[in-house]
C-alpha cells in the first residue's frame, strides 16, 4: 500500500459525508470553514464502480469533481481512436478548468478504480472560488500541478527513447518497493504502455531486451539484480520523474 498524507501505509478512513472530505482535503487547509460549509451545501460524496465514465468529452461540466480515493484515467477520443492524457490519483479536481470556463471538457473521464468524489455543484464552485483569496488559490495551485504534469508527460515522451522510459519507470516502481523486493506490475501491461507513449507490443518487447540489463521477469512481477546499476542506466530526472505536489500560496491580505 503505498504513503497518503496521512503519513502512513494504511488508506485513509472513509469520509462519511461531502463536507468531511472537503475538509481532510490537505491542500484546502486555508480555506475558510464557512467557505468549505457553503460548497458542502450544494456538494454529495459519491462513490463510483471501475469502469463508469464520469463525463464525456465535449460535455459542459453540471459539477466539480474532487477524486478522495480510488483512480482516473483521463482519455482523448477521436472516432475509434483513444489516447491517455492522464491518470489522475486523489486528492485532485478532474480537469476544474472547463469548470471554472464553463466549458466542454477536453477529455472523457473513465474511472480506473472504484473511486469516490465529491460532486460540488458547478454553479456553487465557481462563486466559491470568486469569492475567496484561499480557495482561489489553492485551485490555482491544483491547476499549476496539473499544467507541470504535462510538462514533465510531454519530456518524457520526446526525450527519451522507448527503453529509457521503461527502465525509468520499472525503476521509480522498485525504489518505492524497497531494496531486494520483487514488484508486481501495478496494472495490465496495456495501460502501462499507454501511459508510456507506445504499444503493448513495443512494451513487452523492450522487457524482453531489458533482462540484459540484469531485469528478471516472471509474468507480471519484475526484480532487477542491481538497482544501483539500474539508475545508472536509467537516471531518474527530478524536473520528469518527480511528483508533483499541490501547494498553494498563503494567502496575504493588506
Amino acid at each position: 500500500m503505498i504513503n497518503n498524507e496521512f503519513g502512513t501505509d494504511l488508506p485513509p478512513p472513509v469520509p462519511g459525508s461531502a463536507r468531511e472530505a472537503l475538509g481532510r482535503t490537505p491542500w484546502l487547509g486555508r480555506v475558510p470553514a464557512a467557505i468549505l460549509d457553503g460548497m458542502a451545501q450544494h456538494a454529495v460524496l459519491h462513490r463510483v464502480p471501475a469502469g463508469s465514465l464520469l463525463f464525456r468529452q465535449s460535455e459542459t461540466p453540471s459539477f466539480a469533481q474532487l477524486l478522495v480515493s480510488g483512480c482516473v484515467e483521463l482519455v482523448g477520443v477521436a472516432g475509434s481512436v483513444e489516447a491517455l492524457i492522464e491518470t489522475v490519483r486523489p486528492i485532485d479536481l478532474l480537469l476544474p478548468a472547463a469548470v471554472l470556463n464553463c466549458q466542454p471538457y477536453l477529455a472523457h473521464g473513465r474511472v480506473l478504480e472504484e473511486a469516490m468524489l465529491v460532486l460540488i455543484h458547478a454553479d456553487a464552485f465557481r462563486e466559491a472560488v470568486a469569492a475567496d483569496h484561499a480557495l482561489c488559490l489553492a485551485v490555482l495551485a491544483c491547476q499549476a500541478a496539473h499544467f507541470r504534469r504535462q510538462v514533465k508527460h510531454a519530456k518524457n515522451l520526446e526525450l527519451r527513447s522507448a527503453e529509457d522510459r521503461v527502465g525509468c519507470y520499472l525503476l521509480r516502481l522498485v525504489t518505492a518497493a524497497g531494496p531486494d523486493t520483487a514488484v508486481r506490475l501495478p496494472v495490465e501491461k496495456r495501460r502501462i504502455a499507454w501511459q508510456l507513449g507506445m504499444t503493448r507490443e513495443t512494451f513487452s518487447r523492450t522487457l524482453a531486451t531489458m533482462t540484459r540489463h540484469g531485469l528478471r521477469l516472471s509474468g507480471d512481477t519484475i526484480e532487477i539484480a542491481d538497482p544501483a546499476a539500474w539508475s545508472l542506466r536509467f537516471p531518474l530526472d527530478p524536473l520528469i520523474d518527480s511528483e508533483e505536489p499541490i501547494v498553494p500560496l498563503a494567502p496575504k491580505f493588506g
